[in-house]
């Protein structure tokens, strides 16, 4: 209904629809910006798996939905999207528009960006926001995944909201830029089980003060001696230097990552994601791992408020509210791990580091008389707030008051 002020001449000037959606904002993947010419476009959905795919279609001026079983190859899927497209175009219907869809698993993006060169517009769901009925145990098959994925790829393409989101496609090389840290990540969390395997079973023998990580550890290991004076067993000694000859080579491993990052950082300082990490390492009390897993995973990405910032790191609630019951279920934890944990790691260090900002004595403020469980809960406000504000500063130079920053290189 359209609503506006009537002149005296009974025309209508300034009017609104008073019940029209909020503008879409120009990168939300909650929905499609193209309207839908159904009659034109050949929609079509991949079940994908690790020995075949399963395709599924919806083609125009064909009353059945086809369905075929292809082996993993991506020029057979080319041709049997041809195909359907040649069937529409003998009942009359010219194809203009073929959109394509798979969830987001084992496969990545790689898929989505070969169908785009191409011609084709290929999308990739979040799985998790395909809604599934919960009326009952629900059959599961490939081709009633394909149904389910039809049904919620097609109201997406609508511009309906509320079926399903999609993920952001990144390119090559955004995608190759995030592998450094994630392998750096993978690496220190298997320093840190080597070294947890190392002292457990020195502790089954009696020995605590051995050190793992010192650089004489190799020596030291073979004058260990237990409580009773023995010399440590055969077995146990052959373990040992096993896991100590993959500990050094997990730590040489993880040298070479952060050199070739620092590497990288002095070559090209002038580059978006480069100058961002350099501007983040001025804050006081964050680090280059720290700055560079932000800029890789998150302030890379063209996110387009604070909100969607937090939303990306899973640092929002989680309210249930039903009649007279409120509570709050804790963090979504919907968004990116890594960021979740880095943050919350950040948010504890940062009121050492920077006691003096405005966020720390925010925090002060509303814990000074909390107990334990308060302080926790309020960390994660802490660390949402810290990380709009980072994200700030690196888009925009944006300085938080109070912020101390380190002298520029």
């Amino acid at each position: 209904m359209l609503w506006g002020e009537r002149r005296g001449d009974g025309t209508i000037v300034a009017a609104t629809d008073r019940w029209s959606a909020p503008m879409p904002q120009p990168n939300d993947l909650s929905r499609s910006l193209v309207a839908l010419d159904q009659d034109s476009t050949l929609i079509a959905v991949i079940e994908m798996g690790q020995a075949s795919w399963l395709v599924a279609g919806i083609v125009p001026g064909v009353n059945r939905h086809p369905l075929k079983k292809i082996a993993t190859d991506q020029e057979q899927l080319l041709q049997v999207l041809r195909r359907w497209a040649k069937e529409a175009e003998t009942t009359g219907r010219m194809i203009k528009r073929i959109a394509v869809a798979y969830e987001a698993g084992r496969d990545g993006f790689w898929l989505a960006r070969w169908l785009r060169a191409r011609g084709v517009e290929a999308y990739v769901i979040h799985p998790s926001s395909v809604p599934v009925s919960r009326e009952h145990r629900r059959a599961k098959t490939d081709r009633l995944d394909t149904e389910l994925l039809k049904r919620a790829f097609l109201g997406w393409l609508r511009g309906e909201p509320d079926h399903c989101n999609m993920a952001a496609i990144p390119t090559l090389t955004e995608e190759d830029a995030k592998r450094p840290g994630r392998e750096r990540e993978s690496l220190v969390g298997e320093r840190t089980r080597i070294i947890n395997r190392i002292k457990g079973a020195l502790a089954r023998l009696g020995i605590r003060e051995f050190k793992p990580m010192s650089r004489s550890a190799p020596q030291l290991l073979e004058a260990l001696r237990t409580p009773e004076g023995a010399a440590l067993p055969p077995n146990t000694l052959a373990e040992l230097r096993r896991d100590m000859a993959r500990l050094s080579f997990v730590k040489q491993q993880i040298n070479e990552v952060e050199r070739a990052r620092l590497e990288r950082l002095q070559r090209a300082p002038g580059e978006r994601g480069n100058a961002m990490v350099h501007l983040l390492t001025r804050v006081v009390g964050v680090g280059v791992e720290t700055a560079d897993m932000l800029v890789q995973e998150i302030f890379s990405r063209n996110l387009r408020d604070r909100k969607a910032v937090a939303r990306y790191a899973g640092l929002t609630g989680a309210p249930d509210e039903s009649g007279k019951k409120r509570r709050e279920r804790g963090l979504a934890k919907s968004g990116n791990a890594r960021v979740r944990r880095g943050m919350l790691q950040l948010a504890w260090g940062f009121l050492v580091h920077q006691p003096d900002s405005v966020l720390a004595k925010w925090y002060r403020a509303r814990t000074a008389d909390a107990r334990g469980v308060t302080r926790k809960t309020m960390i994660v406000a802490l660390a949402r707030k810290l990380l709009i504000a980072l994200w700030r500063l690196a888009a925009t130079g944006e300085v938080p008051e109070g912020l101390a920053l380190r002298a520029a290189a």
